[in-house]
């Protein structure tokens, strides 16, 4: 009677995750608004949820620092691509965009991935991933909406499909990371990397790095600044990494990342009812194309058995950056 108890459980994580994920676009929005530069947005994102998770990673290592040396490499790269390049793509397409569309977009990097893998590992994609992605590539066409009379603004679109490249570089990293390198040292690592390197190509003047500290619009109403910073840094960061990783290690990796689809929906849901973002009749139904189409490249994933009989590596991390 436990089991079905303990996949509740883990299932109620992965949800949470997805939730609380779902809440960065809506949180950032309000800063972007009052000025905030997308680079400045994410390093106080992940370099204070990095603090944060710093304390579970260094409890989860137990001293096995050797094990983080010898995965440095994996772990800058992904920094670089999992952390930095798809949340600053992220949120400076939510500065074109509707915040639903922008993930929408960035989910693509799904897609990408199943055309990386074909096209530089040969390996060949079965047919409900074809399916998938085809659906995929549709709903992208018709959430374009490319002979409609309002088009998307095309640096919004390219930005959010900057953001899927680094997804998909999160996936394929996340996906090869060594076994012995707990998910949490991984995701504390990485958002700390990312941090890092932002903050100094701010520093030197290659990216902008615009802040203000005063009184913000969120959800109608005028806060503090530091309300919806918190709620990136804590919520839309330390829980959902947190919940994500705790729900992957009670469903397993696949079945978890199935389940995060629900941010999608998350997103397009609290950007309506926070920030009253609605979206057409045929965006939705391009964006029900997408998810329709990511659900079944998932599914086929889950349908693969697992490789190899050694036990089964810690799960990979869920959900978005």
């Amino acid at each position: 009677m436990r089991q079905p108890s303990v996949g509740g459980a883990g299932l109620a994580l992965a949800v949470l995750s997805a939730l609380t994920f779902g809440t960065s676009g809506t949180f950032a929005r309000s800063l972007i608004d009052a000025g905030w530069s997308a680079e400045a947005l994410v390093i106080a994102r992940v370099g204070l949820a990095a603090l944060v998770v710093a304390v579970p990673a260094v409890l989860a290592l137990r001293g096995r620092w050797g094990v983080l040396r010898d995965n440095l490499t994996t772990v800058g790269v992904f920094g670089l691509l999992g952390v930095a390049l798809a949340q600053v793509c992220f949120f400076n397409a939510v500065r074109y965009l509707p915040v639903g569309l922008a993930l929408l977009l960035e989910y693509l990097g799904i897609i990408v991935v199943v055309g990386w893998m074909w096209l530089v590992h040969g390996q060949r994609p079965q047919r409900l991933t074809l399916a998938g992605s085809a659906a995929a590539l549709a709903g992208l066409v018709l959430v374009l909406d490319l002979a409609g009379a309002e088009r998307l603004d095309p640096i919004g679109v390219l930005w959010g499909l900057g953001a899927a490249v680094g997804l998909a570089g999160y996936y394929v990293l996340a996906g090869r990371v060594d076994s012995r390198l707990p998910s949490v040292v991984l995701a504390a690592g990485g958002m700390g990397v990312g941090a890092v390197l932002l903050l100094v190509l701010g520093v030197v003047g290659l990216l902008p790095l615009r802040a203000t500290f005063g009184a913000v619009e969120f959800a109608g109403q005028q806060t503090d600044w530091w309300v919806p910073v918190a709620g990136l840094v804590l919520v839309a960061a330390v829980v959902a990494y947190l919940a994500g990783i705790a729900g992957a290690r009670i469903l397993g990796a696949r079945l978890a990342s199935f389940v995060g689809l629900t941010e999608l929906m998350f997103a397009v849901l609290i950007a309506w009812l926070v920030l009253d973002e609605v979206l057409t009749v045929q965006q939705l139904g391009g964006g029900a194309l997408i998810v329709a189409g990511v659900a079944l490249v998932r599914l086929d994933e889950l349908r693969e058995p697992a490789p190899g009989p050694v036990p089964a590596p810690e799960p990979a991390l869920t959900g978005d950056r």
